[in-house]
């Protein structure tokens, strides 16, 4: 079952520029967190340092606390491999990789972590897997099939099943149905409401709408000005954040008044 995580203080940095300051924040097991605010607003920054994805970036680093299981994951002798296997992230483009069939795409985690499984465990982890991300009936027949020749949305959920079967805690998604048609993402946003059976997930969303129907927490973040470093506005359940907010800043956002 997944757990929660505790953002204590996290102050966020590209080199000498200040991105986001001060950000805490407890992000709930077993439901979905989602973080909403205008382009540039240090969102996915925020996102991609929750499993340390923000320090691939040169001269990126942070300061503060980010706790899983009450362990500090930027404490000393942390493997970074073990915090993105606990910390699974699914990106806004679909990004299943190319030379390698479906069944393999799932499998890739696993095989890139060197864990040896037999073809029995390695063929009911995919099923598990596409059952998970609700991809299964749709591609059991063409397991060998490349992933790529999946429409978009199958992409998308051929990547949450990647993600699934490395058995995460957590689920971070950086817009996942951005670059989706309607239909596919309100079947993605059905996906996630089930996945928080098992998986605690945070989710980075422009679309307002997605954040109110499949959220139970949401976090508004925003800028003060250019130069100047994003923050946490608010943060509470959404129904809480949507039909009566605590700040005027965040009310100004979700009517419109600018953003």
């Amino acid at each position: 079952m997944g757990q929660g995580l505790e953002v204590i203080n996290e102050n966020i940095y590209y080199g000498a520029f200040h991105a986001v300051e001060n950000v805490t924040m407890s992000i709930h097991k077993n439901a979905i967190t989602a973080l909403i605010g205008p382009s540039g607003c240090g969102k996915s920054t925020f996102l991609r340092t929750l499993n340390r994805m923000h320090e691939v970036t040169p001269k990126a680093y942070c300061t503060g606390e980010v706790l899983l299981d009450g362990v500090n994951l930027y404490g000393k002798d942390i493997n970074l491999v073990d915090v993105r296997r606990q910390i699974g992230m699914v990106f806004q483009k679909a990004n299943p990789f190319p030379t390698m069939s479906i069944r393999d795409n799932v499998l890739a985690g696993i095989r890139l972590n060197h864990k040896r499984l037999s073809k029995t465990e390695a063929d009911d982890l995919v099923e598990w897997a596409l059952q998970g991300a609700n991809l299964w009936n749709e591609v059991r027949d063409k397991l060998s099939s490349p992933g790529i020749a999946l429409s978009g949305g199958q992409q998308q959920r051929l990547c949450i099943a990647r993600a699934v079967a490395m058995h995460p805690s957590v689920l971070l998604m950086d817009e996942p149905t951005s670059a989706l048609d309607p239909i596919s993402t309100l079947a993605i946003e059905d996906l996630i409401t089930e996945l928080k059976k098992e998986f605690t997930i945070v989710i980075v969303t422009h679309n307002m709408q997605q954040a109110a129907r499949c959220s139970d927490y949401t976090g508004f973040f925003n800028v003060q000005g250019n130069g100047k470093p994003s923050h946490l506005v608010e943060f509470n359940q959404t129904e809480q954040l949507f039909s009566n907010p605590l700040q005027r800043e965040t009310d100004d956002y979700i009517s419109g008044h600018f953003g």
